[in-house]
């Protein structure tokens, strides 16, 4: 299995991250979700996951920041379009990003159930996206947590696959 991000030399497209123009952000977030590419998914896939985080964020948050997680898109796709976070274009069942809970005090669940794209205070930051390929539809519900997914999706994961992209200061 293959995944992949459009990038120009490895560095995330503006309109992704922190240099969105402003009618692409919402609250001061760039909530414009990246296309996605997805191919040589392996037979028996029932559904598709995923995770974006920045482990890069532990110096200054502490934990690693995650900034998209999506749940039970159909085996059978291939692309994932720009902003299909907030369209809704592809079925998903989002979960909260770490925008959610007590650290940002964020109770939008536009920001904190959708991408919510880089924003590295200190230096420019490698973020990591993971596909998995799922033999099941997971029970989630919207808003989910990522160790919610892991429990959900032990002994289930056929395959995966990583890539990672350059978020600029």
């Amino acid at each position: 299995m293959k995944v992949s991000i459009p990038t120009e030399n490895g560095v995330l497209a503006a309109e992704y991250s922190k240099q969105a123009a402003p009618e692409q952000q919402y609250k001061g977030h760039p909530i414009i979700s990246f296309p996605i590419h997805i191919t040589a998914v392996p037979a028996g896939t029932q559904t598709l996951a995923f995770a974006f985080y920045d482990h890069d964020a532990i110096p200054v948050s502490g934990f690693t920041w995650i900034h998209w997680i999506a749940a039970n898109l159909p085996a059978e796709t291939t692309t994932i379009p720009a902003n299909a976070s907030q369209t809704g274009v592809v079925p998903m069942v989002q979960g909260n990003n770490s925008t959610a809970g007590g650290v940002t005090g964020e109770t939008d669940l536009k920001i904190t159930q959708h991408y919510v794209g880089p924003y590295p205070p200190n230096q420019d930051h490698e973020y990591t996206f993971t596909l998995y390929a799922l033999d099941t539809t997971l029970p989630l519900a919207p808003g989910y947590w990522l160790n919610g997914f892991y429990k959900a999706s032990a002994g289930h994961i056929l395959a995966t696959a990583e890539t990672t992209v350059i978020g600029k200061k």
